[in-house]
């Protein structure tokens, strides 16, 4: 499976809501920053933070706007996420996020977004 295959199939993990595909496509030792927030490092810390959030979504939709992979491997994306959480809300986030492979699991991702846009659209200021 090349790196973009292996990213394509993680996101298609995500619009499943399947946390035990997600985690087994994770590298115990990940490194994932939804920039700006904190750094998340292990793969138990990673299913402590989107476990919570995966589960208050109905669905999820990436919509794949650009990807490309690196010369070094790292693949590379230009997405919008949608969330469609309960009570009708929907949450749409614009991403560039990186994505790198080590033996076929992420070992680091890297998302960057704003923060403001996604705190407005849950009410948040």
């Amino acid at each position: 499976m090349t790196n973009l295959e292996i990213i394509r199939a993680y996101i298609a993990a995500f619009e499943a809501r399947d946390m035990d595909r997600i985690i087994a496509m994770t590298a115990p030792d990940i490194l994932y920053h939804n920039i700006p927030m904190e750094i998340v490092r292990g793969r138990e810390a990673f299913e402590k933070v989107l476990a919570p959030f995966i589960a208050r979504c109905e669905e999820i939709r990436w919509k794949i706007l650009n990807i490309a992979e690196a010369e070094d491997g790292a693949v590379l994306t230009e997405r919008v996420d949608h969330f469609f959480m309960t009570r009708n809300r929907r949450l749409s986030v614009r991403v560039m996020g990186i994505f790198e492979i080590r033996d076929g699991l992420v070992a680091c991702w890297r998302d960057y977004f704003d923060l403001a846009e996604f705190n407005t659209q849950l009410g948040k200021s």
